[in-house]
């Protein structure tokens, strides 16, 4: 309720469990109960929040308008559904508690999910229900006074590998030729070498052009730089390395610069402290951005793991493989743990893209069409559209389609047609 009410509508409120108190009040007042009191606004409570723990949940989903919704009430409400029960279930990710087999990085499949089921993972949901309740309170309280939330567009980098080809040194350079070698890439081969020589810019080196386009489209951006140790998945050049260093800083410059914690720093605490305190001694400066390899969560491990490492914000909340609401909203939010009946300080920043879910549409356009129809979905309710892209698919230094996606992907901003107008 605070999280609707106080953060997302940004309106003070104040909860009270005794009649009395609620009798006597004379401004706008919300009853959540089983049964009204007067002739209040009343939303009819389901048991959810009343509950202690996990149990499973039947759930029909209902129509509202065309909008997908669940835990119906009754005609005597303000709203047709238990509005903070269903945002509570989406929220704190209910569903990722129950029963379910994780994909071979132990992630949450989305499949799984009861907006993937139901076909409503593309629409933010939880904030067009807030939006509706907001109408609903404005038209029972024409006093009630609301503060606009603006939109907010974010690129989201991943820097899992800083350079294909550069600061590798010597041996593993040599084994990546000789992999090369034996798979017949012979132009991989010869770009590769070219690039160490200083004929040709490495692929992956994108980051003063990704800057320059960032300032003439006005987007903000956040980049996850990846400080782990050599292993199977984690293949990022050496965080000794004095080049890896400057970049890291020369980009702490222009924008924020936070932690990819390594797939090892998923589940081990002195792995993700040690990382953490790698990127803070680099660019000297506070570190409170995570963002999770492959998109890793185990709710709510990873989260207490998160905060016991000294992080307060998380960007890892989405789907690798499709595009939409992961948590059914486009508002950041704190994360409640119902393992232990509290909420715990870290706020989560949703994605609804990840570069890697573009890759099942047939075109470039087809792309361009799903993001610019997400964008739209997003501004409609004045949220925040986070995307995630890396430098190892923008090779921003030749022509290619995802350079071209991502520029028609920064002229969506509304800050930057506004200038332009």
């Amino acid at each position: 309720m605070k999280h609707i009410i106080s953060r997302m509508l940004n309106v003070d409120i104040r909860i009270t469990t005794k009649v009395e108190d609620f009798i006597a009040h004379n401004g706008p007042k919300i009853t959540y109960t089983r049964q009204p009191l007067q002739n209040e606004f009343f939303i009819r409570s389901h048991e959810l929040l009343f509950e202690q723990g996990i149990s499973d949940v039947e759930i029909t989903i209902n129509d509202w308008d065309g909008i997908p919704c669940f835990f119906p009430t009754t005609e005597s409400c303000a709203l047709p559904f238990d509005i903070f029960a269903a945002s509570f279930y989406l929220l704190s990710r209910y569903e990722e508690y129950l029963p379910h087999v994780k994909d071979e990085h132990g992630r949450y499949p989305v499949t799984e999910s009861l907006a993937y089921q139901h076909n409503f993972l593309e629409i933010p949901v939880v904030d067009i229900w807030v939006k509706r309740l907001k109408i609903a309170l404005q038209r029972r309280f024409p006093e009630l006074q609301f503060k606009t939330k603006e939109y907010q567009q974010t690129s989201i980098m991943d820097i899992a590998v800083a350079y294909a080809y550069r600061k590798k040194g010597i041996i593993r350079t040599i084994g990546a030729t000789l992999i090369d070698v034996f798979k017949f890439r012979l132009s991989k081969i010869l770009d590769r070498y070219l690039v160490l020589l200083g004929f040709r810019e490495d692929p992956y080196d994108f980051f003063f052009r990704v800057n320059q386009l960032h300032k003439q489209y006005q987007c903000e951006a956040v980049f996850f730089f990846l400080m782990a140790d050599y292993s199977n998945y984690d293949k990022n050049i050496s965080v000794i390395n004095s080049s890896f260093k400057t970049l890291i800083k020369s980009v702490a410059d222009y924008s924020i610069v936070s932690l990819m914690a390594s797939y090892r720093g998923f589940d081990d605490l002195s792995v993700l402290k040690k990382e953490r305190s790698r990127l803070i001694n680099t660019i000297n400066r506070p570190v409170k951005r995570v963002r999770q390899r492959f998109n890793r969560l185990h709710i709510p491990e990873t989260y207490r793991l998160m905060v016991d490492a000294g992080f307060n914000e998380d960007y890892t909340m989405g789907y690798t493989n499709e595009v939409g609401f992961r948590a059914g909203t486009c508002s950041p939010f704190y994360f409640y743990d119902i393992s232990f009946e509290e909420q715990i300080p870290i706020l989560i920043n949703s994605f609804c893209v990840q570069y890697t879910s573009l890759y099942k549409f047939k075109s470039v356009s087809k792309a361009q069409e799903k993001l610019h129809e997400l964008s739209q979905r997003v501004q409609d309710v004045n949220g925040d559209f986070n995307v995630v892209f890396s430098n190892e698919v923008l090779q921003l230094n030749k022509r290619n389609s995802w350079k071209d996606l991502y520029i028609k992907y920064l002229k969506m901003n509304p800050k930057y047609n506004e200038q332009k107008s």
